[in-house]
C-alpha cells in the first residue's frame, strides 16, 4: 500500500454520515497509518426538502454532485445507499464494491395504541416519501392518507407526533444503523411491502482508473449481496425506472441459485403486478432483465407511462 490518505465523499445527513464513517473505520483498521478523511457535498436531494422526491427530478437525486467531485479529483471513494443509485454511471466512474446487506425490509412506526399497520383506522394518516410503498400500502387499505414527510430518520420519527400522522414508514437498515431499533412497531413482510432495489447495501463508487483505491477496497464486496443487488438493478435498468417510482425487487442467493421477485405497481395501489423467477447465480443480470421483460408483458410499461404522465418529471429524458 503506497496510500497514505484517501478521501469519502458523503452526503450530510445522519445516515450518510454514519455509512461513511462506518466505511472510514473498516479501512483504517485494515491499513495501518492510512488516514481517511470524509467531505461532506450537498446534492440536490438534499438542497430541496419541501417538494416530495417523486416531483424533484427522478434519477441521481442523492448522488450526481459527489460523482462530480469524484471525476474533479476532491474525492477518490463515494459511499451510497444503494437504493439511491442510479443504474447509469458518468464515464470513467464505477461502482467497485456492494457491501453485505443489512435488513431489507420496511419498518412502521406506529402511534401509541396500535400495533399492527393494518390496526390503522379507517382514512388514518401515513407519512413516507416513496411512491413504491405507498402503493403497496394503498393496495390492502385504499382507505389510508399519504402523506410526503422528508428529512432525516430521526426528525421522521419525531413528524408522526408533529403532524398528528398514525404511522411512518421508513427502511429498517437506517434505522438499526443510526440505533432507533426500539421505536420499530412492526417490520413488513417482503410479501407485504417489497423492498426498494438494494435496500440495506452500501455500494462504492470509484474512478476506474485508480486502480490502487480499486484494490484497497475490493475487501468491502459481499459476493452474495453483489449478485442479488445486480439482479434487482438490471429489472430497475430495463423499466427504465429512477428510484422514485413504484417499482420494487428482491432477490436473495442460496448456493449457485438466484431468486428474484419483481413488482410494478400504479400510485393509487389499484394495480400491483408481482412475479418471481429462479436461476443460476451466474446470470443474475440476465434473469434480472428476463422478470422485467415478464413484467412488462403482464402491463407493466402501461402503468409506468401513466406514473410519468402525472408527475412533473419524465426519469425517462435525464441524463444520468
Amino acid at each position: 500500500m503506497s496510500k497514505k490518505t484517501l478521501r469519502i465523499g458523503t452526503r450530510g445527513s445522519q445516515l450518510a454520515l454514519w455509512q461513511a464513517n462506518w466505511v472510514k473505520s473498516e479501512l483504517e483498521k485494515r491499513y495501518d497509518g492510512l488516514e481517511v478523511t470524509l467531505t461532506k457535498i450537498k446534492t440536490q436531494g438534499d438542497k430541496i426538502l419541501d417538494v416530495p422526491l417523486a416531483m424533484v427530478g427522478g434519477k441521481g437525486l442523492f448522488v450526481k454532485e459527489i460523482e462530480e467531485a469524484m471525476l474533479r479529483g476532491e474525492v477518490d471513494i463515494a459511499v451510497h445507499s444503494m437504493k439511491d443509485v442510479p443504474t447509469f454511471f458518468p464515464e470513467g466512474l464505477a461502482l467497485r464494491c456492494i457491501t453485505e446487506r443489512e435488513d431489507p425490509r420496511d419498518v412502521v412506526i406506529l402511534r401509541p395504541g396500535l400495533e399492527r399497520w393494518l390496526d390503522i383506522p379507517q382514512g388514518g394518516r401515513v407519512g413516507t416519501s416513496s411512491l413504491r410503498r405507498k402503493s403497496q400500502m394503498l393496495h390492502p387499505r385504499p382507505d389510508l392518507h399519504m402523506l410526503d414527510i422528508r428529512g432525516n430518520v430521526e426528525t421522521r420519527i419525531r413528524k408522526l407526533t408533529d403532524e398528528n400522522l398514525d404511522a411512518v414508514v421508513l427502511a429498517a437498515a437506517g434505522i438499526k444503523r443510526l440505533g432507533f431499533a426500539a421505536n420499530i412497531s412492526e417490520y413488513m413482510a417482503t410479501d407485504v411491502c417489497l423492498p426498494a432495489i438494494g435496500q440495506g447495501a452500501l455500494g462504492l463508487e470509484t474512478r476506474i482508473e485508480d486502480d490502487e483505491t480499486n484494490a484497497m477496497i475490493d475487501f468491502f464486496n459481499h459476493s452474495e449481496t453483489s449478485c442479488a443487488v445486480r439482479a434487482e438493478r438490471a429489472l430497475l435498468r430495463h423499466l427504465e425506472g429512477g428510484c422514485q417510482v413504484p417499482i420494487a425487487a428482491y432477490g436473495t442467493v442460496a448456493g449457485d441459485q438466484l431468486d428474484l421477485i419483481g413488482l410494478v405497481a400504479s400510485v393509487d395501489g389499484k394495480e400491483v403486478l408481482r412475479k418471481a423467477v429462479s436461476g443460476p447465480a451466474s446470470e443474475a443480470e440476465g434473469l434480472g432483465v428476463s422478470l422485467a421483460e415478464d413484467l412488462l408483458v403482464m402491463g407493466a410499461g402501461r402503468i409506468l407511462e401513466e406514473v410519468y404522465r402525472n408527475e412533473t418529471y419524465n426519469p425517462k429524458d435525464e441524463e444520468v
